[in-house]
This record gives C-alpha cells, sequence and structure tokens, in this order.
C-alpha cells in the first residue's frame, strides 16, 4: 500500500490527547479510528481529532483501512488487545510497561514475528533531539568509552496531587514500574542490553492518603516498594547505579550523568523529548552545552518510525524487543530486591540506530 500509513487509537484516556495531537499532525499517517471501553468517550475523544470512526476495539482493528494499532489501554490489557489486531495482521505499538508480564511479552513478540508485522513499544522519547544528540555523542566516541551511569528519579510521591493514585502504589507500579522504562530504554539505547541486576527496595509506610480532589483525605495501603536502589550491569560492561523513589522530601528527576573515559555528559530528562546535553571533559571548569539536533514533537514519533518502516520496508527502532527487555530488567530488578541476590536479565534487543540527521516527521510522506 502507498500513502499514509491508516492508524487506530484504542484507548481513549488522557496520554491519548498526547498522541492525537501529534499524529493527525503527521502527513505519513492518518488516524482512521478511536476506540475505548467507553464508546461515548471515543465519540468525544474522535470529534475532537477529526477522526471519522469511533467503535469499540474488535471493530477499528478489523477496520480495513486500519494498518497500525496503537494501544493506549491499561497495562495488564495491552497483551491481550496487541495479540487480537497482531492475530489479524495489524502492527501494534504498545503505551509502556510492554505488557504486565515476561511471559505475555514473549508471545506477543513471537506471534509478530509468526504474523510478519511489527511490534512497537513506548517509550518514544529516545527519539527525540535531547537523547538522539546524547546517542549521537556516545557513537562519534564524543565521551571516550562509555563506562557508568548514574540516574535518579526522586520524589515524595505522586498521591498530593493526583486524585486516584491507588494505582501506582499496587503490584506492576510504583516508582520502578512507573517511571523505569524511561531510564532503562534511555540508557539501553545507549549501552546495549542489559545482564544482570542487583536491587534493594524499601516501603516508608504502609499506607498513603490521598491529597487532593473530592477524595482527599482517603487512606490507602501501599503494596510496592516505593524505593528502589538498583545496580545495573550491561553486556558491554557499563554499569549503571539507578535510584526510583516516591519516599523523597527532595525532587530531583530526569538526572543521567553518563562517564566515559574522556568525558562525562549531562543527558537530558528521559520523560521528554528535547532538553540539553552537556560535557565536561576532564580539567573542564564546568559544563560545556552541546548544541541538539532533532525533534521535539512529542509522543507519537515511534508511531511515525513504525510507519516510515513499513512503507519502506526497513527496521524501526522502538521495537517490541526492546520493550519487552525493558520490562524483563525491571523484574529482575523486582525480583533481585525481594531475593537479595544478583539477578541474571535473560532477553536481548537490537540497539536502535540512531535517526538521520533532518529527519522531520512533517516532512514524511508516501506515495
Amino acid at each position: 500500500m502507498t500513502g499514509p500509513l491508516g492508524v487506530a487509537i484504542v484507548g481513549c484516556g488522557t496520554i491519548s490527547h498526547q498522541y492525537l495531537a501529534n499524529l493527525v499532525s503527521f502527513p505519513g499517517v492518518r488516524v482512521v479510528a478511536c476506540a475505548d471501553l467507553d464508546l461515548e468517550r471515543a465519540r468525544e475523544v474522535a470529534a475532537r481529532y477529526g477522526v471519522p470512526v469511533a467503535a469499540t476495539s474488535s471493530e477499528v482493528i478489523s477496520h480495513p483501512d486500519v494498518e497500525l494499532v496503537v494501544n493506549l489501554t491499561i497495562p495488564s490489557a495491552h497483551a491481550r488487545v496487541a495479540l487480537a489486531a497482531v492475530r489479524v495482521g495489524r502492527h501494534v505499538y504498545n503505551e509502556k510497561p510492554f505488557t504486565a508480564d515476561r511471559e505475555s511479552g514473549a508471545v506477543l513478540v513471537e506471534a509478530a514475528a509468526s504474523a510478519g508485522v511489527l511490534l512497537g513499544s513506548a517509550p518514544d522519547t529516545f527519539l527525540g533531539a535531547g537523547l538522539q544528540t546524547a546517542a549521537r555523542v556516545v557513537a562519534e566516541g564524543g565521551i571516550g568509552t562509555p563506562l557508568s551511569a548514574l540516574t535518579l528519579f526522586q520524589g515524595p510521591g505522586p498521591e498530593s496531587w493526583h486524585p486516584s493514585p491507588e494505582f501506582l502504589f499496587q503490584p506492576g507500579a510504583g516508582p520502578l514500574f512507573d517511571m523505569g522504562p524511561y531510564y532503562l530504554t534511555a540508557l539501553t539505547t545507549l549501552f546495549g542490553p542489559a545482564r544482570r541486576v542487583a536491587a534493594v527496595g524499601r516501603r516508608a509506610r504502609d499506607e498513603r492518603v490521598v491529597g487532593s480532589g473530592p477524595r482527599a483525605g482517603t487512606r490507602f495501603p501501599v503494596e510496592v516498594p516505593t524505593h528502589v536502589t538498583t545496580l545495573v550491569e550491561f553486556a558491554g560492561g557499563q554499569a549503571a547505579t539507578m535510584v526510583f523513589t516516591f519516599d523523597s522530601p527532595l525532587h530531583r528527576t530526569g538526572f543521567i550523568e553518563i562517564t566515559g573515559t574522556e568525558a562525562t555528559m549531562r543527558v537530558p530528562d528521559p520523560n521528554t523529548f528535547g532538553g540539553e546535553v552537556l560535557l565536561r571533559r576532564a580539567g573542564d571548569d564546568d559544563w560545556t552545552p552541546v548544541p541538539t539536533e532533532g525533534t521535539e514533537a512529542g509522543r507519537g514519533l515511534g508511531v511515525l518510525d513504525m510507519a516510515e518502516a513499513v512503507r519502506r520496508k526497513r527496521p524501526h527502532r522502538a521495537t517490541g524487543e526492546l520493550g519487552l527487555h525493558v520490562l524483563d530488567t525491571m523484574i529482575a530488578i523486582a525480583e533481585s530486591a525481594e531475593r537479595a541476590e544478583f539477578v541474571e536479565v535473560g532477553s536481548d534487543c537490537p540497539v536502535p540506530e540512531p535517526l538521520p540527521r533532518g529527519w522531520d516527521p512533517a516532512a514524511i510522506r508516501f506515495g
């Protein structure tokens, strides 16, 4: 087929607006349908963004104009919805985390390979200007040989501002699974896959209190570690110390430093598409900015890259294998914290090539 790739959105919650605002503006894709368990919400979202069809997930997945499904459902539904789409020959891009567990993720990857369709996974922030610039600095030897990394995500937790924060303190969430995909994806695209991890997990208190909205004052249980410190060893020999915590009164997020034999690089917040890259070489008194190159268009870049891969028959970058490997690494970290021992990471993934210089979402057209 030629022309814009036909896309369907399944799951019309809050995050769908960030995707749709971009996808309807990219000439390389055409959003043809929206679906949600709440059909009225799907209709409202479709009307807002000029999408012609609003229907159930099964209806939009089988719609003849849909070639790729953007799966924005809740994490526990990621595997089921994606597998249904793969089985009728649709390419799929999953929001993070890739799936809820290793087993369903592996089944999904195998099913996509058997069906001959592409599988993608968020986050696609590494395709933004900030992390793409960092990847080029590393690839071009700008810090020498990469040796180690330090990442920090610290804060007091989301219950003070989120009106319904309970799900963020339940299994499959916590600071590790909520924010870990951004930091681990960034490091995996810079270093390659992880090989083993060691971690400590703690929980500062057994209950938290909703701090805003109509349910303010409601107490709820904490079911997962709210502080995780981990050491991750990568296949290339690099080691990363990573902190994820909802227990810190100090807000410090988006912190990544990469140390090489020749320089240290400060990398932008991996939950954004832009930001400043800074270098500090031995003997320097201060950091030196590196001019960033690339797009800051936002969520949906991974979908557009997949569309280009489909139309031009080339590999895409935010792959299902990458998403599954990051999930596998997070599960290994959780297991290590529980068992107090090193845990091997058994999966692998290709390291995505940097985007070509000048890659512009507004200029990508097919046919």
